[in-house]
Parts: C-alpha cells; sequence; structure tokens
C-alpha cells in the first residue's frame, strides 16, 4: 500500500516548511491533490522526493523557474540542455565570487584603515561611501 501524507508530514519529510509546500504549488512545482468531501488532501512519497529534488536543486543555486525547466526534462534525452543550464548557472556562481572577492579585499582595505584613524574625526569607511 503506498503511504499518503497530509501536507504537515509532507513538508516534515521534505525539510521544509507547510507553506513552502504550497508556494511549490502556486508555482506548478508540485501537484495539490484533490481535497476529499471529508478530509485533507493526501500527497504521495513521489511529492516528497519531488520537494527534496527541488531543495537540491536551489542549494545549488537554481532560482525555481530554473528548476522548474529542470523538473520537465526526461532523460536521457536532454542531457544537453541541463549541461547548458548548468553551465550559465557555474559562470553565474563564478562572476558572483568574483564580485564578493572583490567586495572583501576592499572592505579588507577599509576596515584595516580604521584601526589606524584611531582618535581621528574622519571614518575612512563613511569618507570612501561619501566620495566614492
Amino acid at each position: 500500500m503506498i503511504a499518503k501524507l497530509s501536507i504537515g508530514r509532507l513538508a516534515e519529510q521534505a525539510g521544509v516548511g507547510v507553506e513552502t509546500i504550497r508556494y511549490y504549488q502556486r508555482r506548478g512545482l508540485i501537484d495539490e491533490p484533490q481535497k476529499p468531501d471529508n478530509g485533507q488532501r493526501r500527497y504521495s512519497e513521489e511529492t516528497v522526493e519531488r520537494v527534496r529534488y527541488i531543495r537540491r536543486a536551489k542549494a545549488l543555486g537554481f532560482t525555481l523557474d530554473e528548476i522548474a525547466r529542470l523538473l520537465a526534462f526526461k532523460e536521457p534525452a536532454a542531457t544537453c540542455e541541463v549541461e547548458d543550464l548548468a553551465l550559465h548557472k557555474l559562470k553565474a556562481i563564478d562572476s558572483k565570487v568574483a564580485e564578493l572577492i572583490a567586495m572583501r579585499s576592499v572592505l579588507s582595505t577599509l576596515t584595516s584603515a580604521c584601526g589606524a584613524c584611531a582618535g581621528s574625526r574622519s571614518c575612512p569607511i563613511i569618507r570612501a561611501l561619501t566620495t566614492a
């Protein structure tokens, strides 16, 4: 017999909140089962796996729109399309990492200057933000 789960149990097993499940339903990422006349909606174990898939894809930086595309792909025909999507995501991550390294460098320089200005009336961080 296939176990049928309440929305709370689905959320718990998938490691997300109930509102996340409802949001994924509104976005069309997971189906909302019919509500029986005398009870609450019941979800399958497949839905647990689908939500876990979404969580793993989000952890890799994919947006919900990108995840919707990933969910639509069928193996093995889609491997090139999935690879293209992943390569595009990798380039975006590399770009963001470069931006973060540059930000870290500037902040490191500015905070080092703070220690050198003890007793000064001028803060190097405020000065840099004001004059940049």
